[in-house]
């Protein structure tokens, strides 16, 4: 992909412009913790309706209110079109941004499924827009030092990965349990342990999956086993039906990482020696959600030119998005084609 960076009136990218595509949950915890770069602005927030966005431009001071995805994409302040709807709507609300020359950061899972991930990411490429999956996870301070920690060879070479993400959802998450909607723990939540271990691991050249469906067609819980051309095996679980610690656990040849309370979030891990049964605590001090980490990093990433990140490429979410389908087809997630 291109190195090149579509100019625009607002190089060097002084402070970033954000336009926000959408205004639920997702984007008020962006946007809230956005405030904590100085150098990163909202400028403009788009919905499908009229009006519907006048709650969330008062929260967060936001002058434009567009009344249409196509207005926030064309207005000439934004540089960045933050996809923040269901994903569901991931896939057209990003493309339009692309096709209006504008950067994308697109919330996870970045599309349904691979194919679309692929178009997205062509288009980019031809256009020479920046795009980026926001998976926020792989930004967090304490992930990038438990990086750092692995690349070091403290725990020698990675034999196994754990880890989990259960979740309770109820009658406040109506969405969850609808196919057409892109229900189920797959997507909504099981991404993130699959693209943890796949940030260790790379691509998996096996994939095991069993899972439970609601009588509506979604996975209400998940169990994946991914085996890598290294050896290593990623053991993963996802469930919609209750809480579950959500850590996880790195183990190699001379030692583990246990990332604690929950490894997707702003959190602190040990370092055990397995020689010496020594317990090292590693606490990152933290400041907000934990949003803001990859918004710094689509910032860094126009200031130098690029047109995408080279920690999380598109190749990482395109690989993701492949294991994902081949979980889905094994435990017979089918979702509706796109229209």
């Amino acid at each position: 992909m291109t190195n090149a960076a579509v100019q625009t009136d607002a190089e060097p990218f002084d402070t970033i412009r954000w336009g926000v595509l959408g205004a639920g949950a997702i984007a008020t915890q962006f946007c809230t913790d956005l405030q904590h770069l100085p150098d990163h602005t909202v400028v403009a927030v788009g919905a499908r309706t009229p009006g519907s966005n006048d709650a969330f431009a008062e929260r967060f001071n936001i002058a434009k209110r567009h009344d249409s995805y196509a207005q926030l994409v064309d207005d000439p302040e934004v540089d960045v079109v933050y996809v923040a709807t269901p994903h569901p709507q991931h896939f057209d609300a990003a493309m339009l941004a692309i096709e209006a020359g504008k950067a994308v950061l697109v919330e996870k899972p970045f599309t349904m499924n691979a194919a679309d991930s692929r178009l997205l990411a062509k288009a980019a490429q031809t256009r020479g827009t920046f795009l980026m999956e926001a998976m926020w996870t792989w930004f967090l301070p304490h992930i990038v030092q438990l990086r750092e920690v692995i690349n070091s060879g403290r725990i020698g070479e990675i034999v196994t990965v754990t880890a989990e993400f259960g979740e309770q959802f109820g009658d406040d998450s109506p969405r969850a349990f609808v196919l057409e909607a892109g229900g189920g723990a797959l997507l909504d939540i099981g991404i993130y342990p699959i693209s943890f271990a796949a940030m260790l691991l790379g691509k998996p050249s096996g994939i095991t999956a069993v899972a439970d469906l609601s009588d509506g067609g979604v996975d209400v819980t998940t169990s994946i086993i991914l085996r890598h051309p290294s050896g290593a095996h990623a053991v993963l679980n996802t469930t919609m039906l209750a809480g579950t610690p959500n850590g996880a656990c790195v183990t190699g040849t001379r030692g583990r990482i246990e990332i604690e309370p929950e490894f997707f979030r702003p959190s602190s891990f040990s370092i055990v020696d397995t020689a010496t049964k020594t317990r090292e605590l590693v606490t990152v001090p933290h400041l907000g959600n934990g949003l803001r980490h990859q918004a710094a990093e689509v910032g860094r990433c126009l200031r130098a030119g690029l047109t995408e990140s080279p920690i999380l490429p598109l190749a990482q979410t395109i690989s993701v998005m492949e294991t994902i389908d081949e979980v889905g087809r094994q435990i017979g997630l089918h979702y509706p084609p796109r229209q």
